[in-house]
């Protein structure tokens, strides 16, 4: 039952397990995103503003969207040198650089594969250039794998200390839960990504696939996100992220969830509408 009044989504509640505790929290929705913002796949929030910046799915237009936490668009930004063939996901250097990744794959059969850098800082009247970091995975050797093979397409990255780390969404007709972890230099240019790990979520394929990645800001905490559920990674070295410590956090409620991201300390999400109701921004509260 959703209260829309006070913007309160009282079921859904998650549980965040650990080896020694049992935390209770409550997902919380903000706003209500605009039909404008019905395929949202990507968040972000930059240090010392209260609105996020957000962008919609593949073959939308290329657009940036400055939001409130209430849902209400402060303003549009058209990205004049690109193209939204399947923006997935959003990441940032928390402060003025905001990255967008055009990498969307679903049939693992894309060459064309970029992330656009725009600075903030240089939009004027409404529009901005980009520049543009192009790649291609090390591994991938045809175009399209075989079907059992296919884990090439991205829905989920992060930037931290001069890289993009990307998070494969795994299409393969044998699931495993295994999501893949590249690494690519944040420069202009053609770039091989390297592969440099690897994550078994689970073997639900309609649960456990990776939709959408974000980092905190002193880069102490990775989030990764699926449709009903947050893996959160702590207590890690460097980008060895998957060799620390893993909490899954079940969240007791399945949408379409293709971002999230930090805001300070506490996680927002979003998810795309459906055909009775608009998509929404969450906030993860205790």
């Amino acid at each position: 039952m959703i209260i829309r009044r006070n913007y309160k989504l009282l079921c859904c509640f998650f549980v965040l397990m650990s080896c020694t505790s049992q935390d209770f929290k409550i997902l919380e929705i903000t706003g209500d995103l605009p039909n404008s913002l019905n395929e949202s796949s990507g968040v972000v929030n930059l240090q010392g503003s209260d609105n996020f910046w957000m962008i919609n799915d593949s073959g939308n237009t290329n657009e940036l969207f400055e939001v409130s936490e209430t849902g209400a668009i402060q303003q549009i930004v058209t990205v004049e040198n690109a193209k939204n063939k399947d923006w997935e996901d959003l990441a940032s250097d928390g402060r003025d650089n905001i990255f967008i990744g055009d990498f969307g794959n679903n049939n693992n059969k894309r060459k064309n594969l970029v992330i656009y850098t725009i600075a903030i800082s240089s939009i004027k009247n409404g529009k901005v250039k980009a520049v543009k970091t192009k790649f291609h995975f090390e591994d991938q050797k045809k175009f399209p794998p075989k079907k059992k093979d296919r884990n090439f397409d991205v829905e989920a990255f992060v930037y931290t200390n001069g890289y993009f780390y990307l998070f494969t969404k795994n299409r393969s007709s044998e699931f495993n839960g295994i999501t893949k972890l590249y690494k690519v230099p944040s420069q202009s240019g053609n770039h091989s990504a390297e592969l440099i790990g690897s994550f078994e979520t689970c073997m639900d394929s309609k649960k456990c696939t990776i939709t959408a990645a974000t980092i905190s800001r002193n880069n102490e905490e990775l989030v990764l996100l699926t449709h009903d559920k947050l893996f959160l990674f702590s207590n890690f070295k460097g980008d060895d992220f998957f060799n620390g410590s893993v909490s899954e956090i079940n969240l007791y409620h399945d949408s379409q969830k293709e971002a999230v991201c930090f805001k300070g300390n506490t996680i927002y999400i979003t998810d795309e509408a459906t055909k009775k109701s608009n998509g929404n921004l969450y906030r993860v509260v205790n």
